[in-house]
């Protein structure tokens, strides 16, 4: 984490390097995250929020994973010579739809997590 000219070549050599927006122009150009305000206490929060994002992408990959290996065999038949139970395409779309929503909907939960006021109003 730096702000400096000094910071630079560690910033460039680090795994992650964490420029703060209030230093040089140098600093940010070498860092992989250049947080916006200068403040340490960011550097917490942006830990947190990328511990989150992965989190959620582990959830999504998991949604979208159950539901292939439930519903592709449905809509190929498995069930039918048996029990007689299959999947009509468009119930098969729904699926698919709903399945898209759910894993839309989990995404944008970490935006009211970590949703931050900001000047002008925006998050």
């Amino acid at each position: 984490v730096g702000d400096g000219a000094n910071d630079t070549p560690a910033l460039a050599a680090a795994d992650v390097g964490i420029a703060l927006k209030g230093g040089l122009d140098a600093a940010g150009e070498a860092a992989a995250v250049v947080l916006m305000g200068d403040r340490l206490h960011q550097v917490l929060d942006a830990l947190d929020l990328g511990k989150a994002t992965l989190d959620k992408i582990r959830a999504n990959l998991a949604w979208a994973l159950a539901y292939n290996v439930v519903g592709i065999p449905l809509a190929a038949g498995v069930l039918l010579p048996s029990y007689g139970v299959s999947l009509n395409p468009s119930m098969a779309a729904a699926m698919m739809a709903f399945s898209s929503v759910a894993v839309v909907t989990n995404s944008l939960l970490l935006r009211a997590r970590f949703s931050v006021d900001s000047p002008g109003g925006q998050a």
